[in-house]
């Protein structure tokens, strides 16, 4: 189903934003686009949006911006700094020099300064801010989704009344259809055939056999049962999609067949507009999970 979802999250000036966007797929697919200081969690990420989404084609962005702080972009080594300083110490006293450590020698030493990008509290904040705005993103886009649904779920449950609603009408029609049709089948028969070679329990049996062919009557009965179990389906709080898939096809297969054993005008066009409603129903059944 399609949505979008997006979260963000701040702290010691790193905001960090996700974006999540959906469309229809048969599996979960996931597609990640997260900076640098978060490749290696990539796995843990996919779990957190398995846990809360079955299928779809999943596009998540995850950003890293900065807030404007007074904290510089860099942080100090304090403990390499201490070990700078007492080296150069040493080496003042082995070559008696009387002058001070300055600020200015320490400076000399590049790996004292260490970029906020690079030092683990910062890289934990990022990683912490990422998973918290990525389950806010998600939350919104499974409301999205959620809403989607029930207007789907209306639909669906509107076209499969309809379909029951003239599968009433079928049955209507066909309540004498076999006994006009046996008797017209007699009328037709005697007219072509003389009585003293006419054998009468032969042309019993053919006459059944024939009625039996065109009888829609086990069909509608199949069909309204797969209806039925159709709508109770969508009123799961589980997932149905495979479920109504299968029950979609067999009101395709009952419906069908009515079809063909229906010469009747009216039961014709009922059922032309039974399979219309069924042919939406078809393709939203690929949206639900």
């Amino acid at each position: 189903m399609t949505g979008f979802g997006r979260g963000q999250a701040t702290s010691n000036g790193i905001m960090v934003s996700t974006e999540i966007k959906s469309v229809n797929n048969r599996y979960l697919d996931i597609s990640l686009h997260i900076p640098k200081e978060i490749q290696e969690k990539e796995l843990a990420l996919k779990k957190q949006v398995q846990g809360k989404i079955n299928r779809g084609k999943i596009n998540i962005a995850i950003r890293v911006n900065k807030v404007d702080t007074d904290q510089p972009e860099i942080t100090i080594n304090q403990q390499l700094a201490r070990g700078y300083k007492k080296i150069l110490d040493e080496l003042r006293r082995a070559a008696r020099v009387n002058e001070p450590i300055s600020l200015r020698d320490l400076m000399q030493f590049e790996e004292i300064f260490v970029s906020r990008e690079k030092d683990e509290e910062i890289l934990q904040t990022i990683w912490e801010l990422s998973q918290e705005s990525l389950a806010e993103a998600l939350e919104h886009l499974i409301e999205m989704r959620a809403q989607e649904g029930r207007q789907l779920e209306q639909d669906l449950q509107e076209r499969a009344d309809h379909i029951a609603h003239k599968m009433d009408s079928v049955q209507k029609l066909s309540k004498d259809r076999a006994k006009n049709t046996r008797d017209e089948l007699l009328n037709r028969i005697n007219k072509l055939v003389d009585d003293d070679v006419l054998d009468e329990e032969r042309l019993e049996m053919e006459v059944a056999i024939l009625v039996d062919k065109k009888d829609i009557t086990e069909e509608l009965v199949r069909l309204k049962s797969h209806v039925k179990f159709f709508k109770e389906a969508l009123s799961s709080e589980e997932t149905v999609g495979r479920r109504l898939k299968f029950l979609a096809q067999e009101m395709n297969r009952e419906i069908n067949t009515i079809g063909s054993k229906a010469d009747n005008t009216e039961i014709s066009q009922h059922v032309v507009s039974a399979k219309e409603s069924l042919e939406q129903i078809r393709e939203q059944v690929a949206n639900v999970e």
